[in-house]
């Protein structure tokens, strides 16, 4: 199956998506933060997906997905967040990261949201807008 990188900043929660993903077969490393997940990136450990909360001490998950996708262009990305405000500044990275998960979600959930993203094959500009579409008048 896929290696899948965990980057979320509370306990309970990585160990309840570690174990869900290992039951499915994937190889799971998980990290308490973004600074962490960059390091392992960065040490050459190959992934095929990043999994990441937004909102974490050190560096925040889209911090993480700006540096990450620099160097590793092919690397799959999908957030999660509890904070609609954060969700929002993840839209804007659209072109970089598959999808935001809200939280809380259930185990049916996270799982599809995982299967969904690894079995993408969204292609990605090396573009990025701070712009938010959101404010943006269609007419």
């Amino acid at each position: 199956m896929a290696r899948i990188l965990i980057a979320e900043d509370e306990a309970a929660l990585r160990e309840f998506i570690s174990r869900a993903l290992t039951h499915f077969g994937h190889e799971v490393t998980v990290v308490e933060d973004g600074a962490e997940a960059l390091l392992r990136l960065q040490s050459g450990e190959s992934y095929d997906l990043l999994l990441t909360d937004i909102v974490m001490p050190v560096m925040d998950g889209i911090a993480l997905a700006l540096k990450v996708t620099k160097e590793n262009p092919d690397l799959k990305i999908l957030m999660m967040t509890g904070y609609a405000a954060e969700r929002q500044r993840a839209h804007n990275l659209d072109m970089l990261i598959h999808d935001v998960i809200a939280k809380p979600f259930t185990l049916d959930e996270i799982c599809a949201k995982v299967e969904e993203a690894l079995a993408s094959d969204q292609m990605r500009s090396s573009g990025v807008t701070t712009i938010d579409e959101g404010l943006i008048s269609k007419n």
